[in-house]
């Protein structure tokens, strides 16, 4: 069973090859192969990463013969988003405001 843990999953999409690849089983579901050719990584590594986002939750798996085929949790990928909004969300108003203000001063 995997445990959502926002943190490591803030970890997992800090890679820029994990957010494409998120970004691409997000259209459709894909095989590693597919992914690993779309991103221009090694087998290997495709692996690796998909194994992160696995283990993050960001993604699930069905196997269907000797393929894997990948696609987003969209749940989980909103928690992600609504930890996000709630820590950056009042910030960014308030940094929003703030050039505002300074624009109209000028």
């Amino acid at each position: 069973m995997i445990r959502f843990d926002a943190e490591f999953a803030l970890r997992a999409i800090a890679h820029p090859g994990r957010r494409q690849m998120l970004d691409l089983v997000w259209e459709k579901e894909r095989t590693s192969s597919e992914l690993a050719r779309r991103c221009r990584l090694s087998p290997p590594a495709t692996s690796q990463h998909l194994k992160v986002l696995r283990q993050a939750g960001l993604v699930l798996v069905r196997a269907e013969g000797n393929r894997r085929y990948y696609r987003v949790r969209a749940e989980r990928v909103a928690q992600v988003a609504a930890m996000l909004d709630r820590f950056w969300g009042e910030k960014l108003s308030k940094l929003q405001a703030e050039l505002s203000e300074n624009e109209a001063r000028q």
